[in-house]
């Protein structure tokens, strides 16, 4: 830092309580957010980091005391500002054209018309970047993580590039009303065209698999997973059903939920739909299962023993439908038999992700999937050569002319638009891998399908619901298509926006005078690396012709990520010098590089607590601090953020 830069707005004050109450009400948002392009782990608000940027650009008042020469003067400015960071950090201000037009306008007073970079070298989901490019600024983002990376070009690098082009598609080009397309609405319509393409090409070759039950379009098909009894007096398989409620009891519908019947002379277990009553509970706990049929104890070990041996398996217990009148649950149906799938994922779940199902059998990211599941993932991911195709030959026929550059290389025509649709249509498989898995929970509180990352790591489910890809309800493909369609419309598509593959420190070189805004890793709180190969294996398989240097590895890289690993240092202590030892490394460069006109920003979670001798510590926190410390940095304020609903 200089002693002639002037003091900026976040240095001084800050309007916290709209600030965090903006951030906690965006977690309610969900169509058009960011986040529902790609799950990312722990992504910062887009309120929070928007208005944190923005307050460390817009000099304070007290830095013109020209202008502003009394305290009383100075607050009557903050106040003014603090007018517009409210309106900036609600989630409507991001596409709010007066709200950016007014900050945007604030930025350029204070920092000139030469506008300063702004990078995150841990983009992670990309907000990042985003925020940036909302803020009219030139956006950098850089993560070691290609699933990241990739997520980030589609929020920021891939928009600008095709902004205001009209759809290619000729439905869209027929029926729309539109004489002109803002942003990216045309690349918006054209996701959702041939997303629509892929389901009805998928539906001729798979839909047999999903047949219809009493007439109506299954939505899920409710599977419990079984092991042979240990008590040697039934011969059968019986049931671990966490939960056997289907529907918890609302205003207007009683509660459904499934009754296991014991046939003891048959020494069977079938399953009845009830409504209404006292359900039954569950046959597994924290504490183990019990047999149904005997009540013997089921212990942890003995379910593993099982799995490890394959004689876990699964029976079904219900199904859900689309009814006149909202979900309905019928009866256990017979499927159809699939056929064996064409691929399947084989990289061994590592660190973080084989801490809990490897235990029970489940060792590769195929284990996770039924063939059914795994069948209908390869129809779309094959699907996903087919409508290349099919989107060349509608861009050809509009008479669009193409260089034949990739949109790696910088291409913006015919090949590069192609590859840009084929990347966000991939995206899709990645949503529906996440609830296609039999990891998926059937939510008995919102009757929806819930994918396998209900928390930062991948954890056994006894009972799990199977998605039918052709329903019109959850989990279906048209539905996760329609997820990201909205979320493109979102993004500004304005700007300069780059991000690439890159370790913190060789990022922080590549950026000219950068001002960072970023938002690290929590020490051991989240193992990207290890939980985002799920992903990482569909993205390899559909996406190495379009990004084959994001797609070079087997796995991502594990080695060189900048979290405290203990599985994959080995101790606990080496996990702790390897996180302590990079950080300090990206402050110094932080120290070396940084825009010395303006403040770093950093985001860290103050979550993590540990007790020691009476005392509460956040090793995370402390080793952050130490880093900063370490490096020659100067902490010029702190601001506590209630970024959580």
């Amino acid at each position: 830092m200089t002693e002639t830069r002037k003091r900026k707005l976040i240095e001084t004050a800050l309007p916290l309580e709209a600030i965090s109450r903006e951030s906690a009400r965006e977690k309610s948002i969900r169509h058009g957010h960011p986040s529902t392009l790609h799950l990312w782990w722990a992504r910062r608000p887009l309120a929070a980091v928007r208005a944190v940027l923005w307050s460390s650009l817009v000099d304070d008042p007290s830095a013109h005391p020209d202008r502003f020469p009394t305290t009383e003067d100075q607050k009557l400015e903050r106040k003014r500002l603090f007018g517009i960071l409210e309106r900036l950090a609600a989630w409507e201000g991001g596409n709010d054209p007066e709200a950016l037009a007014e900050a945007r306008a604030e930025i350029k007073a204070s920092c000139g018309d030469e506008l300063p970079n702004v990078l995150d070298p841990f983009a992670g989901g990309g907000v990042g970047p985003l925020a940036a490019q909302q803020l009219g600024l030139p956006a950098y983002g850089g993560d070691l993580n290609p699933v990241a990376v990739l997520i980030s070009k589609g929020m920021v690098e891939i928009p600008p590039r095709f902004a205001g082009g009209a759809p290619v598609n000729p439905r869209s080009r027929a029926e729309s009303g539109l004489k002109t397309w803002r942003g990216a609405q045309g690349l918006a319509e054209d996701i959702r065209y041939y997303g629509e393409w892929m389901r009805e090409r998928a539906r001729e070759r798979i839909g047999h698999l999903y047949p219809k039950v009493d007439g109506k379009t299954v939505i899920a098909w409710l599977w419990a997973r079984t092991v042979p009894s240990p008590d040697p007096s039934w011969k059968g398989h019986v049931p671990l059903l966490k939960s056997g409620i289907l529907r918890k009891p609302k205003k207007d519908k009683p509660v459904v939920w499934v009754e296991p019947i014991v046939n003891r002379d048959a020494q069977t277990v079938s399953y009845k739909i009830r409504e209404g009553g006292t359900p039954r509970p569950g046959t597994i706990g924290r504490g183990g299962g019990v047999c149904i049929a005997t009540g013997a104890p089921i212990t942890f070990k003995y379910i593993r023993e099982q799995g490890q041996r394959g004689l876990m398996r699964e029976e079904c217990i219900g199904v859900v439908v689309e009814g006149v009148n909202g979900r309905e649950y019928l009866r256990p149906t017979e499927l159809p038999d699939s056929p064996e799938p064409s691929w399947k994922p084989t990289g061994k779940m590592s660190g973080k992700a084989a801490v809990n199902v490897p235990l029970y059998g489940m060792n590769e990211w195929g284990d996770l999937f039924t063939a059914r599941q795994l069948s209908a993932l390869n129809i779309f991911s094959d699907l996903l050569r087919e409508v290349q195709k099919q989107i060349l030959e509608d861009c050809n026929s509009i008479g669009w002319e193409d260089d034949g550059a990739r949109l790696r290389d910088g291409g913006s025509n015919v090949t590069a638009y192609t590859d840009a649709l084929i990347t966000y249509l991939a995206f899709a498989v990645d949503r529906c891998a996440d609830r296609w898995n039999s990891l998926s929970r059937w939510w008995d509180g919102g009757e929806i399908v819930e994918g396998i990352f209900g928390r930062q790591a991948i954890a056994m489910v006894w009972d799990y619901a199977e998605v039918n890809p052709f329903s019109s309800s959850s989990g279906n493909w048209l539905g996760q298509v329609d997820w990201i369609r909205k979320a493109v419309t979102n993004f500004p598509a304005l700007g300069l926006g780059d991000v690439a593959q890159r370790d913190v420190v060789a990022r922080l070189k590549e950026v000219h005078r950068p001002i960072v805004n970023t938002d690290p890793p929590y020490y051991d709180n989240i193992q990207y690396a290890d939980i985002s190969d799920f992903y990482y294996t569909w993205i390899r398989r559909n996406l190495s012709s379009v990004w084959p240097d994001e797609c070079a590895t087997l796995a991502t890289p594990k080695r060189e990520e900048l979290v405290a690993n203990h599985w994959r240092t080995g101790s606990k202590e080496s996990a702790k010098e390897h996180f302590e030892t990079g950080m300090t490394k990206f402050m110094e460069q932080i120290a070396c590089v940084h825009h010395s006109d303006y403040p770093a920003t950093i985001f860290y979670a103050f979550k993590q607590q540990e007790t020691k001798q009476g005392e509460t510590t956040s090793t995370g926190w402390e080793t952050f601090l130490q880093s900063l410390v370490d490096a020659g940095l100067q902490v010029t304020a702190t601001w506590p953020i209630r970024t959580e609903m």
